[in-house]
């Protein structure tokens, strides 16, 4: 086999694309994966997932000086905010995951082929890195994992000053006086829970009449109200229909979304947060015959095979939520099937997670997807009110909730909003994943006390009652 000729050439370095890569050479294949960046890692790495968890954990402690641990009895003066240091720290995390990464494909023998790839023909890729020409290497499959890129509203443009992308909004110079989040989701929740603690003021424009679309309504609405006591200033069912840039801010203009008079918000900076969109143009599907549906997602089989059998496709470029760990575990089976394997991945179990303060969690259906489904359920929930460990932390907001088939007691659905709930939620994946009861995990010896006896409580009143409330 030529240097330019490999078994698996993986477009895309983030999470699907670096982890189908890793798993490929595992099976002994020759791998290659091409990514634009200089780091692995992909936006989630890079300017999404860890960067933003970083500055989430670190404006928590802040806050928590500041506003709470006096409760506990730990009275600290003089606290002070440190952004510059802040953000360094954000930044050697970054650093530290992608040179791990970096010795992953080292220790591999994956070739990190640097600069943007588009398909020439089935077997062939054509390199375009930052500076020179351009280069081809041949493979007998290749792994499109290119992920997505931010989306904006019609005419309103991202300069990364005022008017801000997630990618931006980890990286603000200094505490705005005024955020205006255009977006109701997790990035935009997410990301303005960091700068509400650190100072801002934070109001979050949703055109939907609810925050967090597709999540449980019932963790919607209390999530809200959570939010709204932490004092975000949020307005639902409300579009942007203007947004005017000045050297010193934007003037956003606020309308109903079923039309009325506008509101003009005044703020230091505004973070378009409207979502993502699949990251398939330039790669030239069309030549090929790689087949998109009508959001240009890349049309894929079980196997994550696409119209051209040896092109295969994973991650936010195809059907399904755009989640890192979906990423990873569709890079893993797609590897798993190119070396003559059998690799699957469940797509009904595929946990969410918004990792504001209380976090948000959920996995499976939510009782709005079972109502339209017509399929008869019964509903667990308890209160962390009720919990001893959440009552000793003072996190005492949320709860958990458990849907259970009405007939077999099967487990469809689990959704926590409380501290600890992004952990909690692999106990309701890994049950899931083995077709368990609420019974099953109601009868399952919980640790005492932890948060998730509140899982173990709520999985009782689905079957049963439960013991504490």
């Amino acid at each position: 086999m030529s240097d330019d000729r490999y078994d698996l050439v993986v477009i895309g370095g983030g999470p699907g694309g670096y982890v189908a890569a890793i798993r490929a050479a595992q099976h002994g294949l020759k791998v290659a994966c091409v990514e634009k960046r200089a780091t692995l890692g992909g936006t989630c790495l890079n300017v999404g997932c860890i960067p933003s968890k970083a500055l989430l954990h670190a404006s928590e402690v802040y806050d928590s000086a500041l506003n709470h641990m006096a409760d506990l009895g730990v009275k600290a003066t003089g606290v002070k905010l440190d952004l510059k240091t802040m953000m360094g720290a954000k930044d050697k995390t970054v650093e530290d995951l992608t040179n791990g990464i970096a010795f992953l494909f080292k220790k591999n023998k994956i070739d990190h082929i640097e600069g943007t790839g588009s398909l020439k023909d089935k077997n062939t890729v054509s390199v375009k890195p930052s500076k020179g020409k351009a280069k081809t290497i041949t493979a007998d499959n290749i792994i499109i994992a290119t992920g997505s890129d931010v989306a904006s509203l019609p005419g309103i443009k991202i300069d990364e000053k005022v008017v801000v992308s997630s990618t931006g909004a980890l990286a603000l110079p200094k505490v705005p006086k005024h955020l205006l989040v255009i977006g109701g989701g997790v990035i935009g929740l997410e990301l303005g829970s960091v700068w509400k603690r650190l100072g801002a003021k934070v109001t979050v424009v949703e055109y939907l009449d609810r925050l967090i679309p597709g999540m449980d309504l019932d963790i919607a609405k209390n999530f809200a109200r959570i939010l709204k006591k932490q004092g975000f200033d949020i307005h639902l069912s409300s579009k942007v229909v203007g947004v005017k840039t000045s050297k010193t801010g934007a003037k956003v203009d606020v309308e109903p979304a079923k039309g009325g008079d506008a509101k003009t918000f005044d703020c230091d900076v505004v973070l378009m947060a409207v979502g993502r969109t699949p990251y398939t143009e330039g790669l030239g599907l069309d030549k090929v015959g790689v087949e998109t549906d009508d959001r240009g997602r890349i049309k894929v089989g079980a196997d994550f095979s696409s119209s051209v059998t040896n092109i295969y496709a994973i991650g936010d470029v195809i059907e399904g939520p755009m989640l890192a760990h979906k990423a990873e575990d569709e890079g893993v089976a797609a590897a798993d099937n190119i070396a003559g394997l059998t690799g699957h991945v469940n797509h009904d179990v595929i946990p969410g997670v918004i990792y504001t303060m209380p976090e948000v969690a959920c996995v499976g259906k939510n009782e709005e997807d079972l109502k339209e489904a017509g399929i008869a359920y019964n509903v667990g929930k308890f209160p962390f009110t009720a919990n001893s460990r959440a009552k000793a932390n003072h996190q005492t907001d949320g709860f958990v909730k458990v849907l259970a088939d009405k007939e077999t007691d099967r487990v469809l659905g689990v959704h926590i909003i409380g501290a600890d709930a992004g952990n909690m939620i692999a106990e309701a994946a890994l049950a899931m994943e083995f077709g368990a009861s609420s019974e099953d995990i109601a009868m399952t010896c919980h640790a005492h006390p932890t948060e998730t006896e509140a899982m173990k409580e709520a999985a009782m009143a689905a079957y049963a009652k439960p013991i504490h409330m």
